[in-house]
């Protein structure tokens, strides 16, 4: 694995929530138009889809939007203060549109935010975790602060160790829009790390994250798939080789 430079100091458990006038103005206008908008039998429908991450309020994703527009319309850039508001305000409240709109405003505001904002990330990776949430939070969020600072790799050291599957999940798929930046020496020890987990999840991450970089480098996913087959589950492996023509 390779080595990083020295990270940020350690996450705090329970980062608080600013004060921030932007995210009471969002959060006033959401819970006034996104209930209205609902549709309490799609949303019993939803539920199943999601297999009870969630409760939901039934809005669909076009529908969800076209509101989240109105909701901004007006309102300022927002500082990283404003983003973690936002975001913990967001994901406190219990439907499932509502964390949406969340990383929605992250993914838009991504690099506005420091190093410092991981713990943050952290915390809605592990609120009511599901792929639905976590997988735009890997890729767009924690992907985004860690190609901004290089040093929070350390971290993501640190993640694929973790207990809760979703945040090990985080770091294996953190690099999935990275292309030819890719640590792939790093990409290829998270892999081999959690490669004896049973967790459906993880698996389908390992094979995912091999996946998106064997469009970048085919040849070097394919030599590592072949030397480790015996270690990865046939899951993971199926998936890392999905797109790539047989050797």
């Amino acid at each position: 694995m390779t080595p990083a430079e020295p990270a940020t100091p350690a996450e705090p458990a329970t980062p608080s929530v600013p004060d921030s006038a932007v995210a009471d103005t969002v959060l006033a206008r959401l819970t006034e138009l996104y209930p209205a908008a609902g549709d309490p039998f799609r949303a019993q429908e939803m539920v199943a889809y999601m297999k009870g991450a969630a409760p939901f309020l039934g809005i669909r994703t076009p529908e969800r939007r076209a509101l989240s527009r109105t909701v901004l319309d007006g309102t300022p850039r927002p500082e990283e203060a404003d983003c973690t508001a936002v975001a913990l305000r967001c994901f406190a409240l219990p439907e499932r549109e509502y964390h949406y709109f969340a990383v929605d405003y992250l993914r838009r505001h991504v690099r506005r935010c420091s190093s410092g904002f991981l713990p943050v990330v952290r915390r809605l990776v592990t609120t009511d975790s599901w792929w639905d949430t976590v997988d735009h939070l890997a890729a767009h969020v924690v992907g985004g602060l860690v190609a901004a600072d290089r040093a929070l790799a350390a971290r993501m050291d640190e993640w694929i160790e973790d207990d809760d599957p979703w945040v090990a999940r985080t770091a294996l798929l953190h690099q999935l829009r990275f292309r030819d930046a890719t640590d792939s020496e790093r990409l290829f020890a998270y892999c081999l790390r959690r490669a004896g987990d049973t967790d459906l999840f993880l698996r389908k991450a390992i094979g995912w994250s091999l996946r998106e970089y064997a469009k970048t480098d085919p040849d070097e996913v394919r030599a590592f798939v072949e030397q480790h087959r015996g270690r990865l589950s046939p899951l993971s492996v199926r998936e890392a080789l999905k797109h790539l023509a047989p050797s």
